[in-house]
């Protein structure tokens, strides 16, 4: 009897939705993830992709190009991009400048972990779509100064040190790697300037200009 039980309870969960058995993420993410998995990526297009600071811009009108194409997801981790990479990666585009960790800092992952995986993220870009040019951008810099979001902003030392791993995957897989960092934080406090953020983590629009007015030389390149 038991064994029957067994056998029914088993087979009921294989026919259980997929987002239902993998729920490991936001019903935001998702939503998001499956509108991407229906919009094409061509050899043409520059992705920009990572979690809700990318998630935040426009990015097409900042950078006046109806090529660049906005792959960001709000609260987005390490693990979420590498899940939803294939049907970017399916279309070979010309570029892709990725950020994301943040979240994976406020999960309390150490330096080491979150910089593992976005070498993995990196490594099956280079596999899947070797044609494509990567930018990977630093991490910005976060600040308590608004008292808001506190599990990403309390320990801005930790920045830094992931900023660090980034930039050595970098040079170790062949990828460019851009300093977005230092152009957004305050040399005395190590946190980022507060006129670039509301709450010490998303920006305002003079932020994600301070952002483009960075990354612009990098568009032109082959």
């Amino acid at each position: 009897m038991r064994t029957v039980i067994f056998v029914i309870v088993t087979c009921a969960l294989f026919l259980l939705p997929i987002e239902a058995q993998e729920n490991k993420y936001s019903t935001f993410y998702y939503q998001r993830a499956t509108l991407f998995e229906e919009l094409p990526v061509t050899p043409d297009d520059i992705i920009f992709l990572g979690n809700s600071i990318t998630n935040g811009a426009e990015w097409a009108e900042l950078l006046d190009n109806s090529h660049v194409k906005n792959r960001g997801i709000s609260g987005d981790v390490c693990m979420g991009v590498y899940d939803r990479l294939s049907p970017i990666l399916r279309g070979k585009p010309a570029k892709i400048f990725l950020m994301i960790g943040i979240n994976d800092v406020s999960a309390g992952l150490p330096a080491d972990t979150i910089v593992g995986r976005i070498e993995k993220i990196v490594q099956k870009i280079r596999c899947d779509s070797p044609t494509t040019k990567l930018y990977l951008q630093s991490l910005l810099p976060v600040t308590d100064y608004y008292k808001k979001f506190g599990s990403h902003t309390s320990h801005p030392e930790i920045v830094p040190i992931i900023n660090a791993g980034i930039k050595e995957i970098a040079d170790r897989e062949g990828v460019v790697y851009i300093d977005l960092y230092n152009g957004f934080v305050d040399s005395e406090t190590g946190k980022m300037k507060i006129e670039y953020t509301n709450d010490g983590l998303h920006l305002l629009g003079k932020g994600y200009l301070k952002w483009v007015e960075i990354i612009k030389p990098y568009l032109g390149r082959k």
